[in-house]
């Protein structure tokens, strides 16, 4: 498979969404320019609309969840926008946004489904077809539908061959419950890595539009995402989101076979993650990998007991994270001292080689995180 990756994580404000904001905020009367836009946001509409919204001499508020990173809430303020975190969710924040915009007299601005934002996601299509010839398809995540509906329509208006595939996050596949049910529907939303793409329910314009363009939809779990996030900083040095990483992350999950040898575009739609979230994405990627290991193991409690674990797990190249000793739950020799370790090996070979090291020393091991509780 031959892979380009369109980088809309380097725009300004670090995501796609820049697009659809400039040019809806560009489309108002010169009267609601005056006075100003609301939205709801997890962040990077948000961000796009205040950013631009300054440029512009808009004023923009935006309500984000509670759920929304840290940084993209800090980097809305520093735009200059007015920011209230309220709702649980995006959808309860738009409630909220809708509420304010009908009290003030601010034009509400969906991020995925207005008109305007799914012609300004749509330039990316444009450029897409532009940059690259003979392609075959265009993966592309989806949350409210806004970026693979403008993308799709651009793309397929001029080279209706080419594939649009849409990925979404397991924990909120709204796009894929609506092609179900053939309308919109709500579908409850979890906890996820990509909170961008933690939409209730596909936008009704952005459906209508992409509906009878996208030629799959597929989706990726937490596990795959988190692994992607890793490869792009290792591999490609760039800091993607959850969100933003969910196309490369169906590829690299093998869920779509039928690309090999084919000529793919992913965009790698956002780069605005919080830098803890960031912390925590690299851990769980290499545990997934199998570059950072957890087990217990039961050694002996007298002195030079631990030393030996440690001299063996040194000789076979692992490092130890983390080691905690745990004694008055033992029911076994009083002498003896049950040990719970985190290790860091170079891939999942090394820590098999480790783990049989550790079998051929000593007779009580449990191994993986679904048998110790750190």
């Amino acid at each position: 498979m031959e892979i380009f990756f369109k980088k809309e994580f380097l725009q300004i404000t670090g995501s796609f969404k820049e697009r659809g904001a400039r040019y809806t905020l560009m489309m108002l009367s010169p009267e609601q320019k005056k006075r100003g836009v609301v939205a709801a946001s997890a962040g990077n509409h948000a961000l796009a609309l205040a950013y631009h919204g300054t440029d512009l001499g808009v004023p923009v508020t935006v309500v984000m969840p509670i759920s929304a990173p840290l940084m993209k809430v800090e980097s809305c303020k520093g735009q200059g926008a007015t920011v209230i975190v309220k709702g649980a969710h995006l959808g309860e924040a738009k409630e909220i946004a809708l509420k304010l915009g009908k009290e003030n007299g601010y034009q509400y601005i969906n991020g995925y489904d207005h008109p305007h934002i799914i012609a300004g996601q749509g330039t990316m299509g444009l450029e897409l077809v532009e940059q690259v010839t003979d392609i075959d398809a265009v993966l592309i995540p989806v949350g409210g539908g806004g970026l693979i509906a403008g993308t799709a329509l651009a793309i397929k208006s001029l080279y209706p061959n080419i594939q649009i595939i849409g990925v979404e996050a397991e924990s909120c596949s709204s796009f894929s419950a609506a092609q179900d049910a053939d309308h919109p529907i709500y579908t409850s939303p979890s906890s996820t890595l990509a909170d961008g793409l933690s939409v209730p329910m596909v936008g009704i314009n952005a459906f209508a539009t992409a509906r009878g363009l996208v030629n799959k939809m597929v989706t990726i779990s937490e596990h795959w995402i988190a692994i992607t996030i890793l490869r792009l900083v290792e591999m490609e040095k760039a800091v993607v989101e959850g969100a933003g990483a969910a196309a490369l992350a169906a590829v690299l999950a093998g869920q779509l076979p039928e690309l090999q040898g084919k000529r793919v575009i992913i965009a790698l739609t956002g780069g605005n993650i919080d830098t803890t979230i960031l912390g925590r994405c690299l851990d769980r990627g290499l545990a997934a990998d199998g570059r950072l290991v957890r087990f217990g193991v039961t050694v002996s409690d007298r002195p030079g007991g631990i030393a030996e674990l440690t001299k063996l797990l040194a000789s076979m190249g692992a490092s130890l994270k983390d080691i905690f000793h745990e004694r008055a739950w033992l029911k076994s020799d009083i002498f003896s001292v049950h040990v719970k370790c985190v290790i860091e090996t170079k891939d999942r070979d090394h820590a098999d080689k480790v783990y049989q090291a550790l079998c051929a020393r000593y007779s009580h091991i449990i191994w993986g995180p679904s048998q110790v509780d750190l």
